[in-house]
């Protein structure tokens, strides 16, 4: 029969063990193996200044990654509003070279490490409120009065 003192270490044991497998499932869960990853991964870290500090706006950046997914070369800023003024232009900047710090550098799997390692990808910030489509008018849904 076991003693009382021995059970608690073996449930600690085995707690230890449980965490260590879930850690590790989940880190192979965070990996990006696809392009589509990648650029849910960099827009889930974006972070648009807020209203009070700027007004919105749409930017680009070029950004290129190494195999082990940390920034290769310097990111560009390719786009930006053309009505956009010089404070939300400084701020949007502000804001794009924060989100690569805080993504960066991305969990790439070894395949899409390989296979992205140098290509330039041109992200696309959008916070700038899009005017709603005009709704279509049809003639034989206007009531016509005669």
């Amino acid at each position: 029969m076991t003693s009382p003192r021995c059970k608690p270490s073996v449930w600690f044991a085995a707690a230890l063990v449980w965490l260590a497998s879930a850690a590790h499932a989940s880190a192979q869960l965070e990996q990006l193996d696809t392009i589509k990853d990648v650029y849910a991964k960099l827009y889930s870290c974006w972070r648009p200044p807020p209203v009070s500090r700027a007004n919105p706006m749409d930017i680009t950046v070029i950004v290129s990654f190494n195999r082990a997914g940390a920034i290769l070369g310097q990111p560009r800023i390719t786009y930006e509003s053309a009505n956009a003024g010089d404070n939300d232009r400084i701020a949007y900047r502000i804001a794009v070279m924060e989100t690569l710090q805080r993504c960066t550098p991305l969990p790439f799997t070894e395949g899409l490490g390989g296979a992205v390692a140098g290509r330039p990808f041109a992200v696309q910030f959008r916070t700038r409120k899009r005017p709603p489509k005009p709704e279509e008018k049809r003639a034989w849904l206007i009531p016509k009065i005669l």
